[in-house]
């Protein structure tokens, strides 16, 4: 006989929050099979497999339209999903194994004005980073501001210590927005608010940065080819969603 699971207890076991599986529910994505006597879902052994299934293509990119089509799939059964899903999953590992090691060499420079070549970038950053292009029009369109001085200031002081944490928050923030995007948090909500000022302070580490300051780079992660793949590829639809996170929050300052 299948165990039965508390909504509280599977957001332990899989490391979600409640309120994520509550809009799986509401979404029927992942549908608990029954409910308690006072009402409450309760989920089945199966119930948290099929979540297990979901959470995986989650982490490997695919939208949540795209999973529950492919989990409802009849001609597809379970030991598919899994063979694909190792298949993915160790093409990912060895992408992440690369990009770490080229981590490392990014930390033995003292300072980010140490140039990278563009087979460094790629590595550290993916494909979709635009690297040397980018630092050089960068240069060309602010060189001559305040913005970009004190950015080439602040970024000469910092040691491969600080490089390491700013990665490491950076990549801990783009999985804050895009779970608060799947999670359905809408833009000027408080959630929503406090991911765009968490977002102004990462920029302000390089340069002081307004909110109107903010909201043109919004426009510019939405308008530049490169910054719209690099954010859709963590999450599909990230790269709007980033841009109208960042204008709600402005509206009500």
């Amino acid at each position: 006989m299948s165990e039965k699971h508390t909504v509280g207890v599977v957001a332990r076991l899989v490391g979600v929050s409640v309120r994520t599986l509550h809009h799986y529910d509401e979404i029927g994505l992942v549908t608990p099979s029954d409910r308690t006597p006072g009402g409450y879902r309760s989920y089945s052994d199966a119930d948290v497999e099929r979540l297990h299934r979901v959470l995986t293509y989650r982490e490997l990119g695919f939208p949540l339209e795209e999973i529950a089509a492919l989990l409802d799939d009849p001609d597809v059964d379970a030991l598919a999903h899994l063979r694909r899903q190792h298949a993915l999953l160790s093409e990912r590992i060895d992408r992440l194994h690369g990009m770490a090691a080229a981590v490392e060499k990014m930390m033995e420079a003292k300072s980010m004005g140490i140039q990278l070549t563009p087979e460094e970038q790629n590595d550290i950053f993916g494909d979709n980073w635009p690297g040397e292009e980018y630092a050089a029009e960068a240069e060309e369109r602010w060189g001559d501001t305040d913005a970009w001085k004190q950015s080439q200031q602040r970024t000469a002081k910092m040691s491969k210590d600080d490089w390491k944490r700013i990665k490491a928050e950076g990549d801990a923030f783009e999985d804050a927005l895009a779970q608060a995007m799947t999670d359905g948090v809408e833009p000027g909500s408080d959630r929503a608010n406090a991911l765009a000022e968490q977002h102004r302070a990462g920029i302000e580490r390089f340069y002081d940065c307004d909110h109107a300051m903010q909201v043109n780079l919004a426009e510019m992660y939405l308008a530049d080819d490169r910054f719209r793949r690099h954010y859709d590829d963590v999450a599909p639809g990230l790269a709007q969603y980033v841009r109208d996170v960042i204008v709600a929050n402005a509206e009500k300052q």
